[in-house]
């Protein structure tokens, strides 16, 4: 039986106003595989992590996850995927760890078993410490850590992360290479936009743009 592609783009192409975006651009991530998206700023990278969220319109070309079109406005298509792109909101009268456990009760409903995957991810992702702080008392490193925290929480077999590595210094970014891989090699598929080496070094395809 022929395999599909978790995340996959066939020749995707945006063009605005006469400037191109993103030039004609393909690949297909199987079930399980890191894939890097590399090239100058610029190059197209977040505009291609846009497009399988539906906040790009292609001019040409295709994008599916799971071997679906594109539609954030189904709940269907929401459960598929998630995403680090744009900054994600946090409520700064909530600690981290009550955040992180919130999001995931929203996907699996409020439980004990809830509250302790909240707290694996938090201890994955070396947070442990600072579950009780609010997010004006964190720095820059360690609200990536916890907005990466609050995408990794959720249920996805497909998960779009733009420079995760924003921030971080070289053992945070080993921890989140390492937490990563050991995610695909679990079944979950990655698409990741970044400049770090250590993440492409990681990865089992590169795409590069521009």
């Amino acid at each position: 039986m022929r395999r599909v592609p978790a995340i996959a783009a066939e020749d995707a192409t945006v063009v605005l106003d006469g400037t191109t975006l993103l030039a004609p651009t393909t690949f297909a991530v199987m079930p399980g595989e890191l894939w890097c998206l590399t090239g100058s700023n610029g190059s197209g990278k977040t505009t291609l992590l846009r497009a399988f969220l539906g906040s790009r319109r292609l001019t040409d070309g295709a994008v599916r996850v799971q071997g679906e079109t594109v539609d954030p406005a189904r709940p269907r298509h929401r459960r598929l995927i998630a995403s680090l792109v744009e900054p994600v909101p946090v409520a700064r009268d909530m600690t981290l760890r009550e955040q992180v456990t919130l999001v995931a009760a929203s996907w699996y409903g409020n439980t004990t078993t809830t509250a302790e995957h909240a707290e694996e991810v938090i201890g994955q992702l070396g947070l442990s410490a600072l579950g009780e702080r609010f997010p004006s008392q964190l720095s820059s490193g360690q609200l990536q850590l916890f907005s990466l925290a609050l995408t990794l929480v959720r249920p996805a077999g497909a998960v779009l992360l733009d420079e995760p590595e924003r921030h971080l210094d070289t053992d945070r970014v080993d921890l989140v290479t390492t937490l990563l891989t050991e995610r695909a090699e679990q079944g979950t598929s990655f698409l990741i936009a970044t400049h770090e080496t250590a993440l492409v070094d990681a990865c089992d395809g590169v795409t590069e743009l521009g």
